[in-house]
């Protein structure tokens, strides 16, 4: 390890004993008392309501700014809720097509009635739209398609 970040042995060695300073000892047990109140909130409190938790109720002195500092070298970040995205709009001027199965869902012989569906799927690159055709009689996929 020491080669790749190209220190010499003894200073390897030198900073392996020394000990660990006030300032790092504080910071683990902050991060201890962050996660603490992290997860008893569903991960959903951020270094302002964790300060405000640790300082206003608890009593332990620290500013916002270092637990903010000790959430973030520790990748620790409040959950962001996603607004409900809507996506049917019934009031529309375009035809709608009759209700042909009027909610019979028994079929008794196979190909003899299609069902189609779509859905949108939020992934990391944005919407993925999913049709899907099945098969009411074995519940199986016909065909499908994504874009």
């Amino acid at each position: 390890m020491r080669r790749a970040v190209e220190v010499s042995k003894s200073g390897y060695y030198a900073f392996k004993r020394r000990p660990k300073s006030q300032n790092r000892i504080d910071n683990e047990r902050l991060l201890i008392e962050i996660n603490r109140v992290y997860f008893e909130n569903d991960r959903n409190y951020g270094s302002p309501r964790i300060w405000d938790r640790l300082h206003n109720k608890e009593q332990m002195r620290c500013s916002e700014n270092r637990i903010a500092r000790v959430m973030r070298y520790n990748g620790i970040a409040a959950v962001q809720k996603r607004r409900f995205c809507v996506t049917t709009n019934s009031r529309h001027d375009h035809p709608v097509w009759p209700n042909l199965l009027n909610r019979n869902f028994i079929v008794t012989r196979p190909n003899s009635i299609w069902a189609t569906d779509i859905t949108y799927i939020w992934t990391f690159e944005g919407w993925l739209y999913l049709a899907a055709v099945l098969d009411l009689f074995s519940r199986g996929i016909v065909g499908m398609a994504m874009d």
